[in-house]
């Protein structure tokens, strides 16, 4: 028996057949096509799905999806910030018409990473989790005593969006001050160009890593200062959802002690309630394979 689980974002669309104990039997990816109409994105997704599908050796007997957000779990519909063409596009309705006769969920990517890592990660044995990915943005997922949290909506866990400077900088989010207009990689570069980081226009995250690592000042102080962000809006999500343990994944956590190490000590200096003495933070595990795992996780909880 095996699951179908789809991994759907702006860069990448991904299907895979995951067995019982979550283990991906398959996998097949294609690029996310950009500028393009809704029915456009959906012919690659339908054709991604077709792939996977005729890989199968079993029967699939259930479908899960893990979306870019916003998603609305009633509806089954999906308004992701990066394929602006999907506004409110039928997401969940036209997956099960592509596989019929199969329950099919839908989730948030964050909860889908958070899900499994959870599951086959770095998270195996943690009962209140927090899933996070740093990259081009924050995202983030929740799965509290051992089963995911979603919330009202569907979209619970979008802790890229906790405010850490009151007087910050707008984000895309429409909001300002924002942890992702700190921490995410963009944003490190941003904020290390306007501090006087002299390098190449093209020069990203990856970029300043290395710069850091080679002892650049400026970028060691922009991993510091985003660092400092996540580890007080960890210590927020913490107290607030009684977390054990925050996994990270994504580029920016590529770059291992440069964000860790002034993250985990920003942690101390903020979470001092006695509850948090226990919290820790560590890196992730399944790299692109987690939201197609916790996908398969999703779908089975029906």
């Amino acid at each position: 028996m095996l699951t179908l689980c789809l991994d759907i974002g702006g860069t990448k669309i991904a299907a895979g057949l995951a067995d019982p104990d979550g283990a991906l039997v398959h996998t097949a990816i294609r690029p996310t096509p950009a500028g393009v109409g809704a029915e456009d994105v959906w012919a690659a997704v339908a054709a991604t799905i077709a792939d996977a599908v005729r890989a199968a050796d079993g029967p699939v007997v259930a479908v899960g999806i893990g979306s870019a957000g916003p998603v609305d779990q009633h509806s089954g519909s999906v308004n992701p910030v990066n394929i602006p063409s999907w506004d409110g596009f039928p997401l969940r309705d036209r997956v099960a018409a592509a596989v019929p006769g199969v329950p099919v969920r839908l989730g948030g990517d964050g909860v889908c990473m958070a899900l499994g890592e959870h599951w086959r990660g770095a998270g195996r044995g943690a009962r209140f989790l927090l899933g996070m990915v740093v990259s081009t943005g924050v995202g983030g997922g929740l799965v509290l005593d051992g089963v995911p949290y979603t919330g009202r909506t569907g979209n619970a866990g979008h802790v890229g969006h906790m405010v850490v400077e009151q007087d910050g900088l707008p984000c895309a989010c429409g909001g300002r001050g924002c942890v992702e207009t700190v921490a995410a990689g963009p944003w490190l570069v941003r904020w290390a160009r306007a501090n006087g980081w002299a390098a190449p226009p093209a020069a990203g995250a990856r970029e300043l890593a290395a710069a850091a690592s080679a002892g650049d000042s400026v970028a060691q102080r922009a991993f510091r200062r985003g660092a400092t962000a996540l580890g007080a809006m960890i210590a927020s999500v913490g107290a607030v959802c009684d977390l054990d343990l925050v996994v990270i994944g994504g580029g920016v956590a590529n770059a291992g002690p440069l964000l860790f190490d002034p993250l985990r000590a920003a942690l101390a200096e903020y979470a001092k309630l006695d509850f948090l003495a226990g919290l820790r933070v560590v890196p992730a595990e399944l790299g692109g394979e987690a939201g197609l795992v916790g996908a398969a996780r999703l779908a089975s909880f029906g």
